[in-house]
């Protein structure tokens, strides 16, 4: 479950920047399974994101379809990264290690409600 909010968390910066038009948002039930595999090098247990890790959050990104579904899957990731112990140290490294672009820094501290498509 921990590893399902943090991976969420990451997922959501993805889709930012892989975003493309639609109008179905997506529920944090889609976003939870696909971070899941994430929370373990985001909380620094484990020395690199898995490939699991890497391809659920690649699939989130080319989820998005709109703003309204990035701003969704940030709160997702939001809110399972406060309770799973996320470091931002780690979180950071995440789209570099994985090789996904997401356009803006990926943070615990980032404001969902501001992100743009």
């Amino acid at each position: 479950m921990k590893n399902l909010f943090f991976s969420m968390f990451f997922l959501l910066f993805l889709l930012f920047f892989f975003a493309s038009i639609s109008k179905a948002i997506i529920p944090c039930g889609t976003v939870d399974p696909k971070a899941a595999a994430c929370v373990g090098f985001a909380t620094g247990k484990a020395a690199t994101p898995t490939p699991a890790c890497c391809r659920g959050l690649q699939q989130l990104a080319q989820s998005v379809k709109t703003v309204d579904d990035k701003k969704a899957i940030c709160r997702c990731l939001k809110a399972g990264a406060k309770s799973l112990g996320v470091q931002d140290r780690f979180l950071s490294k995440i789209p570099d290690a994985c090789k996904i672009k997401v356009g803006f820094p990926v943070s615990t501290s980032t404001n969902c409600e501001t992100l743009v498509y």
